[in-house]
């Protein structure tokens, strides 16, 4: 298990990385931490490994206090944006390099770093130099060096972001297989809310040292806590539109709406999924109107853009089923699928338990 207890780091001019932190990762979970650039996650993760020091609270890798402890006695294994391999040895020798640290001798090491080549798929790379590799085999083998060393957390500063977007896919997939084999803590810092979603078994999502929201990829895409991580969660944006609760109704972008229990009269703010939006041809009270201004083909699905008034409202509509730019359209948002926010805080349908925090 990874702890963190009131983590702060702040660098020189008063800029704040990470604020007062507070999590637990179980052991043998793959942890997301998940952001825009600048939010904090990449030195939430080399403060971790002890590459940073931080200013203030503790962190615990397996039960052990390892605040003051030097990268090289935690244990742990990380592997960087750029693979960081040597590119003067070969294969063999850049998975074998954390070992020879350890002074292991040279034959188990050797044996070590062959077994584990088999199991990446690399053994008929293995007197290869680096420049005769290509991005997927590279960023193998910088995997098979953080597992050569049987390390008690895997940590991943953005792993796939320089393969291209095929690669990224195959690269996931392995990853994640990869992971549940060897049943390594991992944490995995991404800017790419889609990689999060289908690697992690729970996600932290980031904004200025904070965390926005702590929970299950389910919890935090069907139930965000707040505008921030509804923004962000989402391969098309939510539709994120101001209108009023009152008189038995919410009126939000010209329509009306039913208004959800438990919701006091005033403003809030109406969140609803593109994916969960119908487009229908004729006028409907409980739809938003407006003028196909834009239509994005997405393969298998287009992406409907309506004008509404100063609101611009997203739809996705099957293949064969979008309409023509300039034609007059209906939004209707599914039944159990709108979210509604006060205050920048969830209050319906209500968060799970631990999504604020």
């Amino acid at each position: 298990m990874i702890a963190l207890r009131g983590l702060t780091k702040e660098f020189p001019g008063g800029v704040r990385a990470l604020d007062g932190l507070d999590l637990e990762i179980a052991d043998g979970e793959f942890f997301a931490l998940l952001g825009p650039s600048g939010c904090g996650k990449t030195t939430l993760l080399r403060t971790i490994a002890g590459l940073e020091t931080p200013t203030s609270g503790n962190i615990w890798i397996g039960g052990t206090e390892v605040t003051s402890v030097p990268p090289g006695k935690r244990d742990v294994a990380m592997v960087f944006q750029d693979y960081a391999l040597f590119p003067h040895m070969d294969v063999t020798a850049n998975i074998a390099y954390p070992l020879r640290i350890r002074k292991v001798p040279r034959a188990r090491r050797e044996a070590r770093a062959a077994e584990t080549a088999s199991r990446l798929s690399l053994s008929e790379l293995l007197t290869r130099r680096p420049a005769q590799l290509s991005g997927g085999q590279q960023q193998r083998v910088a995997l098979a060096r953080a597992v050569a060393c049987h390390p008690r957390a895997f940590l991943f500063d953005e792993p796939l972001s320089n393969l291209d977007a095929r690669l990224r896919l195959e690269a996931r997939t392995f990853l994640k297989r990869l992971q549940r084999e060897l049943a390594v803590t991992t944490v995995f810092v991404t800017h790419d809310q889609g990689e999060a979603l289908a690697l992690a078994d729970r996600i932290a999502v980031m904004s200025a040292g904070r965390f926005t929201q702590v929970g299950t990829p389910t919890e935090v895409f069907q139930r965000p806590a707040n505008t921030f991580t509804a923004a962000f969660i989402g391969s098309t944006p939510m539709n994120l539109l101001p209108g009023t609760a009152g008189n038995g109704a919410l009126r939000v972008a010209g329509a009306v709406l039913p208004l959800p229990g438990g919701i006091p009269d005033g403003p809030i703010v109406y969140g609803v999924r593109p994916e969960y939006m119908d487009l229908s041809p004729t006028p409907r009270a409980d739809a938003f109107a407006g003028k196909v201004a834009v239509v994005e083909n997405l393969g298998t699905a287009h992406l409907v853009t309506l004008e509404s008034g100063e609101h611009l409202i997203q739809t996705v509509v099957p293949e064969g089923a979008e309409p023509s730019p300039g034609t007059a359209a209906w939004a209707v948002p599914r039944p159990g699928r709108a979210l509604v926010y006060r205050d920048d805080r969830l209050v319906f349908p209500c968060p799970a338990n631990g999504a604020n925090r």
